[in-house]
């Protein structure tokens, strides 16, 4: 007979093996007079267990991204492939943590983790509530099971997300600026909170951010997005050594990637101003 600590160990050896691919994705909006596209010809592969990062200049589609990963939308052409499957819909392969929070505001945060597993029926209460249990110990919570969100504090409802998309075993984790909004000390905190986890189940992640500094200490790989339409710019491999601490952020090969990516970003940023700004270019000299 198998325990839970076998399986849960075969759950994190599938997930693992999750591959993410986006071949030419392409996605147009508005009506035919008056289009805009916002992402042309966009391709990346999220390999296994990685923790993969992306970021990009205000307003480029990254949560257009997301939500074309998820299946919450469709692109216009191209294809987002699962290990290889054409992703169609949504799915509990791939679960979402939001910039805002999901909790349901009349639930326990106990039963916020719990109520997707026991809502598809496929495991019995005990064992879903035992997993539940043992997540939120894992994540802090054990003491607030019976709180509900509006008595426990931002980062505690982005440590609650975490355990109920953990719960669901996805093939891959997708973080749209989970921590964004949460003041600088809680954000810091969650970070280094969710880059542990990480490091201890090495899931396939896809994290999106607006901060730098977030991105070059999360990430295995930063993938730099260019302007609208947005394309992938650059992927730079970030060498730091894991586990991950703050202190590597002050290094030289943090700064070296940083002034990298901040370049790049800077150079896509101005492309956005020129253009909004009239196609304004600088006098001859």
């Amino acid at each position: 007979m198998m325990n839970a600590s076998n399986t849960d160990n075969m759950s994190d050896v599938v997930s693992n093996q999750a591959t993410l691919e986006l071949k030419e994705v392409s996605r147009v909006f508005g009506d035919e007079w008056e289009r805009e596209e916002i992402i042309k010809d966009f391709s990346l592969t999220v390999r296994p267990g990685e923790l993969t990062v992306i970021v990009g200049p205000s307003g480029c589609g990254k949560s257009t991204l997301v939500n074309l990963i998820a299946g919450f939308d469709k692109p216009d052409s191209g294809e987002v492939l699962l290990n290889g499957e054409k992703i169609t819909s949504p799915s509990n392969d791939r679960m979402v943590v939001f910039q805002e929070t999901a909790l349901i505001p009349w639930q326990t945060t106990l039963e916020n983790v719990v109520f997707g597993p026991k809502l598809r029926g496929k495991r019995s209460t005990s064992e879903i509530e035992a997993e539940a249990n043992n997540l939120l110990d894992k994540v802090g919570l054990s003491e607030f099971k019976e709180k509900y969100p509006i008595q426990l504090s931002g980062g505690m409802q982005r440590r609650a997300e975490l355990a109920r998309a953990m719960i669901n075993h996805p093939l891959v984790m997708i973080m749209d600026e989970p921590f964004r909004g949460l003041d600088a000390m809680s954000r810091e905190l969650m970070q280094e909170f969710f880059v542990r986890l990480f490091e201890e189940n090495r899931r396939t992640n896809l994290f999106v951010t607006s901060e730098i500094e977030e991105a070059i200490f999360l990430a295995d790989r930063l993938v730099v997005l260019s302007n609208r339409p947005t394309s992938v710019r650059q992927v730079i491999d970030i060498e730091l050594p894991r586990p991950r601490d703050f202190h590597m952020l002050s290094s030289r090969e943090a700064y070296e990637y940083k002034k990298q990516a901040m370049e790049i970003l800077h150079e896509e940023a101005m492309k956005s101003f020129n253009r909004a700004d009239g196609g304004y270019q600088p006098a001859a000299e």
